[in-house]
Protein backbone atom coordinates (compact mmCIF):
# COMPACT_ATOMS: atom_id res chain seq x y z
CA UNK A 1 0.00 0.00 0.00
CA UNK A 2 1.43 3.76 -0.82
CA UNK A 3 0.11 6.47 0.63
CA UNK A 4 0.25 10.27 -0.60
CA UNK A 5 -0.61 11.95 2.52
CA UNK A 6 -2.43 15.09 1.64
CA UNK A 7 -3.52 17.89 4.29
CA UNK A 8 -6.87 19.99 3.85
CA UNK A 9 -6.72 23.13 5.63
CA UNK A 10 -8.49 23.26 8.61
CA UNK A 11 -9.02 26.43 10.89
CA UNK A 12 -10.75 26.54 14.71
CA UNK A 13 -12.61 29.58 16.01
CA UNK A 14 -12.94 29.78 19.62
CA UNK A 15 -14.82 32.35 21.69
CA UNK A 16 -13.62 33.12 24.95
CA UNK A 17 -16.23 35.25 27.07
CA UNK A 18 -13.95 36.41 29.65
CA UNK A 19 -10.43 36.61 27.96
CA UNK A 20 -9.56 40.24 28.52
CA UNK A 21 -8.70 42.11 25.55
CA UNK A 22 -5.68 43.97 26.07
CA UNK A 23 -2.47 43.07 27.03
CA UNK A 24 -2.39 44.34 31.04
CA UNK A 25 -2.28 41.02 32.52
CA UNK A 26 0.18 38.53 34.27
CA UNK A 27 1.64 35.02 32.73
CA UNK A 28 1.45 33.99 36.12
CA UNK A 29 -1.97 34.33 36.29
CA UNK A 30 -3.62 33.42 32.78
CA UNK A 31 -6.60 31.88 34.81
CA UNK A 32 -7.47 34.94 36.96
CA UNK A 33 -6.39 38.40 35.63
CA UNK A 34 -6.23 37.20 31.98
CA UNK A 35 -9.83 36.22 32.13
CA UNK A 36 -9.53 32.50 31.71
CA UNK A 37 -6.88 33.03 29.11
CA UNK A 38 -5.40 29.48 30.27
CA UNK A 39 -8.34 28.25 28.20
CA UNK A 40 -7.43 29.78 25.04
CA UNK A 41 -4.07 28.95 25.62
CA UNK A 42 -4.58 25.41 25.65
CA UNK A 43 -6.63 25.47 22.85
CA UNK A 44 -3.97 26.90 20.96
CA UNK A 45 -1.23 24.57 21.84
CA UNK A 46 -3.79 21.45 20.78
CA UNK A 47 -4.69 22.80 17.23
CA UNK A 48 -1.25 23.33 16.76
CA UNK A 49 1.03 21.08 18.02
CA UNK A 50 2.18 17.71 16.65
CA UNK A 51 4.66 15.76 18.98
CA UNK A 52 8.16 17.23 17.02
CA UNK A 53 6.39 19.68 14.69
CA UNK A 54 3.93 22.29 14.02
CA UNK A 55 0.48 21.66 12.00
CA UNK A 56 1.68 23.98 9.17
CA UNK A 57 -1.90 23.34 7.64
CA UNK A 58 -3.75 24.95 10.25
CA UNK A 59 -5.26 28.28 11.67
CA UNK A 60 -6.95 29.12 14.76
CA UNK A 61 -8.89 32.81 15.76
CA UNK A 62 -9.02 33.48 19.44
CA UNK A 63 -12.16 35.63 19.35
CA UNK A 64 -12.07 37.71 23.38
CA UNK A 65 -15.15 39.25 24.58
CA UNK A 66 -13.71 40.67 27.96
CA UNK A 67 -12.66 43.79 29.33
CA UNK A 68 -11.89 45.88 28.80
CA UNK A 69 -13.04 46.17 25.15
CA UNK A 70 -13.63 46.02 22.60
CA UNK A 71 -13.53 42.37 21.11
CA UNK A 72 -10.16 41.33 19.48
CA UNK A 73 -9.21 38.56 17.04
CA UNK A 74 -6.09 36.54 17.49
CA UNK A 75 -5.04 34.66 14.66
CA UNK A 76 -2.47 31.89 15.02
CA UNK A 77 -1.02 30.19 12.22
CA UNK A 78 0.46 27.25 11.95
CA UNK A 79 2.52 27.62 9.08
CA UNK A 80 4.18 30.80 9.71
CA UNK A 81 4.34 30.82 13.92
CA UNK A 82 7.66 31.33 15.16
CA UNK A 83 8.89 31.28 18.84
CA UNK A 84 6.02 29.40 20.05
CA UNK A 85 6.36 25.72 22.74
CA UNK A 86 3.95 23.49 24.00
CA UNK A 87 3.30 25.72 27.29
CA UNK A 88 0.74 27.74 28.26
CA UNK A 89 3.09 30.63 29.17
CA UNK A 90 4.50 30.74 25.43
CA UNK A 91 1.38 30.92 23.85
CA UNK A 92 0.10 33.33 26.90
CA UNK A 93 3.32 35.30 25.90
CA UNK A 94 2.28 35.38 22.24
CA UNK A 95 -1.41 36.38 23.01
CA UNK A 96 -0.23 38.95 25.17
CA UNK A 97 2.32 40.97 22.51
CA UNK A 98 -0.35 40.69 20.19
CA UNK A 99 -2.86 42.55 22.55
CA UNK A 100 -0.63 45.18 23.62
CA UNK A 101 -0.85 46.48 19.68
CA UNK A 102 -3.08 49.38 18.98
CA UNK A 103 -5.68 46.93 17.02
CA UNK A 104 -7.60 48.20 14.21
CA UNK A 105 -10.25 46.71 11.99
CA UNK A 106 -7.31 45.40 9.61
CA UNK A 107 -4.72 42.68 10.76
CA UNK A 108 -1.54 43.35 12.24
CA UNK A 109 1.14 41.48 12.81
CA UNK A 110 2.78 41.13 16.42
CA UNK A 111 5.24 38.34 15.98
CA UNK A 112 5.62 35.88 13.22
CA UNK A 113 2.70 34.15 12.49
CA UNK A 114 0.82 35.88 15.04
CA UNK A 115 -1.70 38.63 13.99
CA UNK A 116 -4.85 40.94 16.08
CA UNK A 117 -7.27 42.64 14.81
CA UNK A 118 -10.69 44.20 16.10
CA UNK A 119 -13.66 42.13 15.88
CA UNK A 120 -16.21 39.67 17.18
CA UNK A 121 -17.52 36.45 16.09
CA UNK A 122 -19.54 37.38 13.37
CA UNK A 123 -16.54 39.76 11.71
CA UNK A 124 -14.26 36.54 11.59
CA UNK A 125 -16.83 34.32 10.11
CA UNK A 126 -17.56 37.13 7.22
CA UNK A 127 -14.12 37.39 6.70
CA UNK A 128 -13.34 33.77 6.01
CA UNK A 129 -16.05 33.98 3.18
CA UNK A 130 -17.01 30.39 2.56
CA UNK A 131 -18.21 31.27 -0.70
CA UNK A 132 -14.83 31.65 -2.32
CA UNK A 133 -14.79 30.58 -5.74
CA UNK A 134 -12.90 26.71 -6.45
CA UNK A 135 -12.48 25.76 -2.34
CA UNK A 136 -14.80 23.65 -0.99
CA UNK A 137 -15.43 24.32 2.29
CA UNK A 138 -17.43 22.82 5.40
CA UNK A 139 -18.61 24.67 8.46
CA UNK A 140 -19.38 23.36 11.63
CA UNK A 141 -20.40 23.93 15.13
CA UNK A 142 -19.16 21.96 18.09
CA UNK A 143 -21.98 21.19 20.48
CA UNK A 144 -22.84 18.33 22.44
CA UNK A 145 -26.63 18.37 20.87
CA UNK A 146 -24.61 17.80 17.16
CA UNK A 147 -24.55 14.81 14.82
CA UNK A 148 -21.74 12.63 15.80
CA UNK A 149 -18.58 13.63 13.78
CA UNK A 150 -17.95 10.34 12.38
CA UNK A 151 -21.46 10.00 11.12
CA UNK A 152 -21.64 13.36 9.72
CA UNK A 153 -18.46 13.51 7.93
CA UNK A 154 -17.97 10.20 6.39
CA UNK A 155 -16.64 10.25 3.05
CA UNK A 156 -16.39 13.83 3.12
CA UNK A 157 -13.21 15.08 3.00
CA UNK A 158 -13.34 19.17 2.22
CA UNK A 159 -10.21 21.15 1.00
CA UNK A 160 -11.09 23.75 4.33
CA UNK A 161 -13.12 22.56 7.43
CA UNK A 162 -13.92 24.94 9.99
CA UNK A 163 -14.97 24.51 13.12
CA UNK A 164 -16.47 26.95 15.67
CA UNK A 165 -16.58 26.28 19.43
CA UNK A 166 -16.74 28.02 22.94
CA UNK A 167 -15.04 28.07 26.24
CA UNK A 168 -16.22 26.98 29.56
CA UNK A 169 -19.31 29.07 29.18
CA UNK A 170 -20.40 27.89 26.21
CA UNK A 171 -22.83 30.06 23.54
CA UNK A 172 -25.09 32.93 23.97
CA UNK A 173 -28.25 32.36 21.85
CA UNK A 174 -26.59 35.50 19.82
CA UNK A 175 -23.73 33.43 19.11
CA UNK A 176 -26.06 30.72 18.41
CA UNK A 177 -27.88 32.77 16.02
CA UNK A 178 -24.53 34.15 14.26
CA UNK A 179 -23.80 30.43 14.06
CA UNK A 180 -26.35 29.13 12.22
CA UNK A 181 -26.85 31.89 10.09
CA UNK A 182 -23.09 31.32 8.83
CA UNK A 183 -24.59 27.87 7.78
CA UNK A 184 -23.02 25.87 10.04
CA UNK A 185 -23.58 22.00 10.83
CA UNK A 186 -24.06 21.32 14.61
CA UNK A 187 -21.15 18.33 15.37
CA UNK A 188 -20.21 16.60 18.70
CA UNK A 189 -17.04 14.73 18.93
CA UNK A 190 -18.13 12.28 21.46
CA UNK A 191 -20.47 11.05 24.04
CA UNK A 192 -19.12 12.75 27.36
CA UNK A 193 -18.55 16.83 27.38
CA UNK A 194 -14.97 17.84 26.34
CA UNK A 195 -13.16 20.47 27.43
CA UNK A 196 -12.90 22.93 24.50
CA UNK A 197 -8.86 21.73 23.81
CA UNK A 198 -9.69 18.70 23.91
CA UNK A 199 -12.64 18.62 21.55
CA UNK A 200 -9.96 20.31 19.12
CA UNK A 201 -7.59 17.45 19.91
CA UNK A 202 -10.49 14.88 18.89
CA UNK A 203 -10.90 16.65 15.91
CA UNK A 204 -7.37 16.70 14.25
CA UNK A 205 -7.16 12.80 14.80
CA UNK A 206 -10.35 12.72 13.04
CA UNK A 207 -8.93 14.88 9.78
CA UNK A 208 -5.50 12.87 10.56
CA UNK A 209 -7.14 9.07 10.03
CA UNK A 210 -9.53 10.90 7.26
CA UNK A 211 -7.03 12.26 5.37
CA UNK A 212 -4.67 8.50 5.77
CA UNK A 213 -7.31 6.54 4.39
CA UNK A 214 -8.60 9.03 1.63
CA UNK A 215 -5.04 9.08 0.16
CA UNK A 216 -3.73 5.73 0.99
CA UNK A 217 -4.55 2.93 -1.66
Amino acid sequence: MSCAFYLCMREFIVVGHKAVTDGQFSLNDLPGSAGRMDIMCRCVNSALFLSHDLRRDTIIYLVLLGAPGPPKIVRFSGRDVRYLNPDERSSGSLIKKALELKAAVRWKESTPGVWVRQGGLKDVLAELNLDTEGIVSGLYYLHEDGTDIRGEMEGTLYQRTIFILGDHEGMTADEEHIIVNAGARSLNVGPFSLHADHCIIVVNNELDRKNVRKWCD
